[in-house]
């Protein structure tokens, strides 16, 4: 007999049967949609996705990567970078009242609370609170934990030594890029090319793991850039140039110091100036170096290019003698000496007595010895119509007349024989004398030495051209002691230091007028000084623009500064006087003590006492000679 339960039991086996394979039939196109789903996601949008996660877990930080720091000659920094914050505030974020936000960070901005209240409430998401905080006052707001600030890091760059040097190094915008100065010209030079390293982020705790280390990070480029530039000479320059300036009521004036050794300026100044660390605040006519831009008449400073020029043609010989008649008219043009209506006719000068009275007359005669078009040639073969190659921005081409006018014209010779009827800038005219200065070699001038290491050893130099002879060293060689005399017996008497010989001449040149045809009722004063005389190792130029004064001339306005800087040079680089006879005799001698002697009975009262050898008083030296003015 069946038991009666067997048929329910059946049909719950039944169903379970049903529901397995209902189950499996699900777990299948379960399986199968995974299946389609993973083939969909890593072959059709895989390329796709995998770009979206890089985006999402992959980030490039910014390390702070300094612009390379710019040092002087002996090391002393004059440009350098360093980290600074800008302060942010979210009024959405506070945690605590503005109110006492602010009383918070007023001592440490070193700002009045309720200005920062002002400030700190402002209607707006996002609020500049204050820009180039230093590490030390952004660390103390890090600490106050104040919700709602954000500390922004970027880049500064600081000039220590404010305005010493601004002409050279220039200033750099808020983009941390060049503006003026060796700023714009050494961009590459100061930029550092490392990159930042990129990173992922590979767990939860949101920990970064270095995905690549690019070839230089961990061993840093430490170089610096190293300037021709000594500090010293140059603040001893702007001091004595802006105390000539005041003296004189100047429009603006130069000093230039140049190593004949390698054309390498140890000084350039030009005043006035700005300090660039707030060169927003300074006027934009200030961001250009005019020593380098800006064209002027040379005046009779170039006479001694001509001299040298004339020699080494073989147009005169250094002994020739011409006959100073004091005026001429050349081409229907009136040419005169500045002393003529004083002094007249000089009568026989030779070439050293004109560049010792700075004859204007005489050096007409001069280059009328030799043919425009050879004139012509070797102001062209000097640089004339070019540039000087210094390694700044903006720097302008001499002008020099077409040669057609300058051949057709006899006027122009003679106006180019005392620096007129042609511009350069200061910049060429430091240059030039560079030819006379260097034994007959036109240098390349430039204010960057090159790159240095810690250690500072030589990493990298820049290549300059090859230094051209133009003249001989016999011609120059006699040039210079003509412009010795013109120290030691002429209008650059002013120069003079006792006991050491500098080769010097002066110049006072009417000022070209600014809307052309003539000249304008100002004038340019200057003076360039070769040191030492005998083997040169300087040349340094002072050019004054437009000092007001009967008695503005080269020898009293520019003169006195390059002497002062040739001083300091001596000092600093420890020269011993080659006239030591000259020091000595000036230094005062006490004469030893006599025993007093009683009067003899038989002694007149009224009679002298004859001087003993001991008490005989030191010969005075006769007194120097005063400097005739010298003009064009």
């Amino acid at each position: 007999m069946t038991p009666s339960f067997l048929p329910r039991d059946l049909a719950t086996i039944n169903l379970f049967k049903r529901r397995t394979v209902l189950i499996w039939i699900i777990l299948a196109v379960a399986m199968l949609g995974l299946v389609v789903r993973l083939v969909y996601l890593q072959v059709v949008t895989s390329s796709d996705l995998l770009e979206k996660a890089r985006r999402q877990q992959m980030f490039t930080l910014r390390p702070f990567i300094p612009r390379r720091t710019i040092t002087d000659r002996k090391g002393a920094v004059l440009a350098l970078d360093r980290p600074v914050y800008t302060l942010f505030a979210y009024p959405h974020l506070y945690k605590e009242k503005p109110e006492e936000i602010a009383a918070k960070l007023a001592p440490i901005l070193k700002r009045p609370a309720d200005k920062l209240l002002s400030v700190l409430t402002r209607d707006t998401t996002s609020i500049q609170v204050e820009y180039w905080l230093s590490e030390e006052s952004s660390d103390r707001i890090y600490n106050l934990r104040l919700d709602g600030l954000e500390l922004i890091q970027q880049r500064h760059r600081l000039y220590p030594q404010q305005d010493l040097a601004s002409e050279i190094l220039g200033y750099v915008n808020v983009d941390h890029r060049g503006q003026a100065g060796i700023e714009l010209s050494q961009e590459k030079l100061l930029e550092r090319t490392d990159q930042a390293p990129s990173v992922a982020q590979q767990d939860g705790n949101g920990k970064f793991i270095p995905n690549r280390i690019p070839a230089g990070m961990i061993n840093s480029d430490r170089t610096s850039l190293q300037m021709t530039i000594d500090s010293r000479i140059q603040r001893t320059a702007r001091q004595i140039l802006k105390q000539q300036m005041v003296k004189f009521s100047a429009k603006r004036g130069a000093v230039i110091v140049m190593d004949v050794r390698d054309g390498g300026l140890l000084t350039l100044v030009t005043e006035p100036t700005y300090d660039p660390n707030r060169y927003y605040e300074a006027d934009v006519k200030l961001f250009k170096n005019w020593a380098v831009s800006d064209l002027y008449e040379p005046g009779s400073t170039f006479k001694p290019l001509n001299v040298a020029i004339a020699i080494e043609s073989g147009a005169i010989q250094p002994d020739t003698v011409f006959n100073d008649e004091g005026a001429l008219t050349i081409g229907g043009w009136p040419v005169a000496n500045f002393d003529y209506e004083q002094v007249g006719a000089v009568g026989p000068l030779s070439i050293s007595q004109i560049l010792q009275r700075s004859s204007n007359v005489g050096m007409v005669h001069i280059i009328q010895r030799m043919k425009p078009s050879v004139y012509y040639g070797w102001l062209e073969r000097i640089g004339l119509g070019d540039i000087s190659g210094i390694d700044l921005p903006s720097e302008t081409p001499s002008t020099l007349k077409p040669q057609e006018q300058f051949i057709e014209y006899v006027i122009e010779p003679a106006t180019a024989a005392f620096g007129q009827g042609f511009s350069l800038t200061p910049i060429q005219m430091v240059q030039l004398h560079g030819i006379l200065a260097s034994g007959g070699k036109l240098l390349t001038p430039h204010v960057v030495k090159g790159l240095i290491n810690e250690e500072g050893e030589e990493y990298y130099q820049p290549k300059l051209p090859t230094p051209r002879q133009v003249i001989s060293p016999a011609t120059t060689q006699r040039v210079l002691e003509m412009m010795t005399d013109v120290v030691e017996k002429g209008t650059g008497l002013p120069a003079r230091i006792p006991g050491y010989r500098l080769a010097g001449k002066t110049g006072t040149a009417q000022k070209a007028s600014s809307t052309g045809g003539g000249y304008a009722n100002a004038k340019i004063t200057s003076f360039v000084g070769i040191f030492p005389s005998k083997e040169p190792r300087y040349v340094v130029i002072a050019v004054i623009d437009e000092p007001v004064g009967s008695d503005a001339f080269g020898s009293t306005v520019a003169a006195p500064i390059v002497k002062t800087v040739i001083e300091d040079i001596i000092v600093s680089e420890g020269i011993p006087p080659s006239h030591p006879e000259e020091v000595i005799s000036k230094i005062p001698t006490i004469p030893d003590p006599q025993p007093s002697v009683s009067p003899s009975p038989s002694a007149s009262p009224t009679q002298d006492a004859i001087p003993t050898p001991n008490t005989t008083p030191n010969a005075t030296p006769s007194p120097e000679p005063k400097p005739s003015r010298d003009r064009p």
